[in-house]
């Protein structure tokens, strides 16, 4: 499955800044940043399910939002794009 995370967490508290920073590090294990608060991933379902806990342990869900948006097989036409490209294509062969 191809989800696009996006999250808004509160910064103003010490606490709030340690909740960004674990929230960011579980996205950049499972996904490419592509803005500042905006992770491609693509996962299977029960990767997906894992991450979304792990998440949701971490926030406040009183301060904090997440967002999943989920995109389905044919993502690649329900993306556009304008300006610097910062996207990697992931349905291609990536060499680490």
């Amino acid at each position: 499955m191809f989800v696009l995370i996006t999250y808004d967490v509160e910064t103003q508290s010490a606490e709030g800044r340690r909740r960004l920073r674990r929230v960011a590090r579980e996205c950049v294990n499972h996904g490419h940043r592509v803005q500042a608060s905006v992770f491609e991933c693509q996962l299977p379902e029960a990767t997906f399910v894992s991450l979304r806990a792990r998440i949701a342990a971490i926030i406040n869900p009183e301060q904090d939002s997440v967002r999943f948006y989920f995109l389905g097989r044919s993502w690649p036409r329900r993306i556009d794009h304008l300006g610097r490209e910062t996207a990697l294509d992931l349905s291609g062969d990536l060499i680490v």
